[in-house]
């Protein structure tokens, strides 16, 4: 998913005392009723610029998306709700990759719902005791699941079911489940529908005379208050007359909000552009992938390379869908260490097509997109510890950096801004070239490799060498981060207009380091030496100088809520808000920001992390740090929250000695694993650990701004049609067998109902 908040128009009624001029706003983003971003607070403005561009993946189902403005003020302890855009999951298709102007809605208690209701259905005939046919209505809660969080947790719901017709509303209701959004119900009621007129018992409603198709059934989900008010979680309504053909209906219903959001038109509240672009993805069992896997990790092996399944998977793709669907296979070679002996290859094979050394690695290739996914992988620390320095500080200071006089605004001074540029590219240029001990062993194997290969190929050119590293180094990877640093986690928003014009002027100036021709031209000596210098150095034989201890730098933190290990002997296991943080050589908690760690883990003592069931402490949004002792239990905000620490610990601790290849999905409770049932603490896991190949664009995407257009390349690479045949071949049956499985799994679905 990819979200931009662009802009507000109008905000607030059109008129009157509550006018927004006065109060500062910003802008979330909720997948249902779970808020997983929000932008900055803009300043008093009913016509906000937001322009704030957020990715992210979805790793749950959702019913909808939604954008809420919000208005803070000095007077009011909680912040204003101004409107909402709620995008509906099928209908997001309609605006994908386009900017649409929405209206925003009121926010109304009982519209914000989600979650679905499994239900059964049916008509019973009864005999009664003087002989006569009576119906009788049966119907079944059997589940629900995605029920909202309240206050940040689980509810307590229950659900009421009411018969409703003309002259009737026969309402019955469910015991109240605790702490679950998936509450399993498996209650049943009966209600009367018709009766013989016979019939002398006592009853509140006419029923012999009701007719059927004029019935039907209301279910409501609701939170148990206790002290407090219940709050309403959604609602769906059945017509009776459904079962005129079946006599049992099951299926699963979508929950609606109240009176299924009927309501008058509301004042003009405001509008707000948005550009939303979601694709989705069904994955099946890791087993399924098994010989589509095998397939791809035989590809380093094959002669010649471009008859290998990840070579030829990248050639059908690239018409569709570009480059995208070669990420998975980036991933799970490294996750293999089938790496770089693939990127070799493919980079050798693209220099046989290269004429003029001056165009090496310029355009958008197989090569070049495996190698910058590589470097988005593995190079995200070392961007971290490189770049967020320098960039944390230009983002406070906010100096004006515009030196192109038709941009300059009333009251610059050109000379001033142009003195500004220069010592904000002099330090992001210093950081860089003397970031070398950084660098990740990886890239500089491969950088290593692409040296070889170019000299190899341009034998009397003595400056390629340098060219095939300072393309991708420079251009591809610090200038795309330079420009868009909250893209690559360097910082936490998109920045405003001006900080993003002193980004896109630093970014060139790096991507001008990148064009070795352009330096020697300029005779810039001194520049030219000390690049020289750090390119040597990212991409030698030699073992790098180190002072034997790797600076530690911060590659993620915030506040969570961590379950008590239970050390001590005395005192409840329970969850405390904790703040945690992520270096690249330790995980620690705190107490809050800034104070001393109450508990440090090595990275080099992680095993594992992976998501943790919510049924293991009734919390939704867990993941457990797996280490030689007891596990660490950790609840995130939401759920894009709990996949980003996965990740960032998962990568930081990838290449540790003992990983595990099995794991527990839920918790040791009461003397067993919840999962297995297993008594034993020290039973293995139960579960197989999954390779991540999650298929995801990242920041890169925009190598356009650089490289502008390029000429496409041939549309199929065959140097040996036997072997591609026979590469084709083996494909064609695997991905049919994948196909079959698709099919399979969308049959054994069940009823939908209104879903």
């Amino acid at each position: 998913m990819r979200a931009i908040a662009c802009e507000a128009k109008n905000l607030g009624p059109s008129s009157g005392p509550n006018r927004l001029r006065d109060l500062c706003t910003f802008c979330t983003i909720s997948l249902d009723q779970e808020e997983v971003y929000r932008t900055k607070v803009y300043e008093k403005s009913v016509s906000p610029f937001y322009s704030e561009d957020f990715y992210f993946e979805i790793p749950r189902p959702f019913q909808c998306l939604s954008f809420y403005v919000y208005a803070k003020s000095m007077f009011q302890i909680r912040d204003l709700p101004v409107g909402k855009v709620a995008i509906r999951k099928e209908d997001l298709y309609k605006y994908c990759g386009k900017e649409n102007w929405f209206q925003l809605q009121p926010v109304d208690p009982h519209s914000e719902v989600q979650g679905k209701v499994h239900l059964e259905m049916k008509l019973n005939e009864l005999i009664t005791e003087n002989g006569s046919i009576c119906q009788q209505l049966v119907v079944q809660i059997i589940a629900c699941q995605g029920l909202p969080l309240i206050s940040g947790q689980n509810c307590d719901p229950y659900a009421t079911v009411t018969l409703v017709g003309p002259a009737r509303s026969d309402q019955k209701k469910t015991k109240v489940k605790k702490k679950t959004s998936d509450p399993q119900f498996e209650e049943t009621f009966h209600f009367e529908v018709t009766r013989s007129s016979s019939y002398k018992g006592r009853s509140h409603f006419h029923v012999e005379e009701e007719d059927i198709e004029k019935l039907e059934i209301k279910v409501e989900l609701w939170n148990n208050g206790n002290l407090a008010q219940d709050v309403f979680l959604g609602e769906t309504r059945i017509s009776v007359k459904i079962l005129r053909n079946d006599h049992i209906h099951r299926a699963w219903y979508l929950l609606q909000p109240k009176g299924n959001g009927t309501k008058s038109k509301p004042d003009d509240m405001g509008s707000l552009r948005l550009k939303v672009t979601y694709t989705e993805d069904n994955v099946l069992s890791s087993a399924c992938y098994t010989a589509l896997r095998n397939l791809m990790l035989k590809s380093p092996d094959v002669k010649p390379i471009s008859a290998s399944a990840a070579h030829v998977l990248g050639d059908i793709c690239r018409e569709s869908v570009g480059y995208e669907a070669l990420l998975p296979v980036v991933r799970l070679l490294l996750h293999h260490n089938r790496l770089l002996p693939f990127l070799t290859s493919v980079a050798a094979l693209e220099l046989e097509n290269t004429q003029e050394a001056n165009t090496i690695f310029r355009g958008n290739s197989l090569a070049t997109r495996c190698i910058d996914d590589m470097m988005k992988i593995v190079g995200r620390s070392y961007l971290t510890v490189t770049l967020k320095p320098v960039l944390n500080e230009i983002f406070e200071s906010n100096k004006t950096c515009e030196i192109d006089p038709v941009k300059l605004k009333e009251g610059d001074n050109v000379e001033v801004n142009k003195e500004n540029l220069q010592g904000y590219v002099q330090k992001v240029f210093t950081f860089i070239t003397q970031s070398s001990s950084s660098c990740p062993p990886l890239m500089c194997d491969v950088f290593r490799s692409l040296r070889q290969l170019a000299s190899k190929h341009f034998p009397a050119d003595p400056h390629v060498q340098y060219s095939a590293v300072s393309s991708f180094v420079f251009l591809r990877f610090f200038a795309v981060a330079v420009l868009s640093p909250h893209t690559f986690q360097l910082r936490s928003h998109h920045p405003d207009p001006e900080i993003s014009r002193t980004l896109t002027l630093i970014s060139k100036t790096i991507q001008s380091l990148g064009s070795w021709g352009s330096l020697s031209k300029n005779k810039l000596v001194r520049q030219l030496l000390v690049i020289r210098c750090f390119l040597d150095e990212i991409s030698s034989n030699v073992s790098k100088e180190s002072s034997g201890v790797e600076d530690s730098f911060v590659l993620k933190e915030g506040e969570v809520h961590k379950r008590a290990q239970g050390r001590k002997r005395i005192g409840k296991k329970n969850f405390k808000k904790r703040w945690l943080r992520v270096t690249n050589q330790e995980l620690s908690y705190h107490k809050q920001k800034g104070k001393e760690a109450l508990c440090v883990i090595p990275v080099k003592n992680i095993l594992s992390v992976e998501k943790l069931e919510e049924s293991a402490f009734n919390r939704k949004n867990m993941f457990q740090v797996i280490q030689s002792e007891k596990p660490l239990y950790v609840q995130a905000g939401n759920c894009v929250e709990t996949n980003s620490w996965i990740e960032v610990l998962s990568q930081v601790s990838r290449c540790n000695p003992g990983r595990l290849s099995t794991f527990h999905p839920s918790a040791y409770v009461g003397g067993s694993w919840l999962c297995c049932k297993e008594p034993n603490e020290s039973t293995p896991g139960c579960k197989p650990l999954l390779v991540y190949l999650s298929v995801s664009t990242d920041a890169c995407a925009g190598m356009s701004v650089y490289l502008g257009q390029q000429e496409e390349c041939s549309a199929f690479t065959i140097q040996d049609p036997k072997e591609t045949f026979r590469t084709i071949k083996e494909l064609g049956e695997v991905l049919d067998d994948l196909q079959a499985h698709h099919d399979s799994k969308g049959a054994l679905t069940d009823e939908p109902g209104t879903m």
